[in-house]
């Protein structure tokens, strides 16, 4: 059997609540897991944005389907090369404000491998 992705249950402004009691500011999401998403481990920053380092753990846990969030107002851009890489790899890839980026996110988790990075302030 394939690895379920776990559920967001609940969000709010710098926090996010995944299924097993499990909260976080950001999160990367994944099926069969999830962690904290440290911006520090990448150097990633509002702009130039999301890198594709940032994404690679999503991908090594076998997601099909990304969902990038761009935070709570749309302030965390995500860098060019994230969409070409994944196309490339077959990944498809959705750039979305954070509460509809956890509504598709919730919606495909239930049938998908789908993985997301999740900013939950600006």
């Amino acid at each position: 059997m394939e690895s379920v992705s776990p559920r967001v249950t609940k969000l709010s402004w710098g926090r996010i609540e995944i299924e097993g009691n499990l909260v976080f500011k950001d999160v990367k999401l994944f099926p069969g897991g999830c962690r904290q998403w440290n911006w520090r481990e990448t150097g990633t920053e509002h702009s130039p944005g999301i890198q594709y380092s940032d994404v690679q753990e999503l991908i090594d846990n076998n997601t099909k389907i990304v969902i990038l969030s761009k935070g709570i107002l749309g302030r965390l851009k995500v860098q060019k090369e994230v969409g070409e890489k994944l196309k490339l790899e077959n990944i498809v890839v959705h750039k979305l404000k954070t509460k509809e980026a956890v509504k598709l996110y919730n919606k495909l988790s239930k049938s998908e491998a789908v993985g997301a990075l999740i900013h939950t302030t600006c």
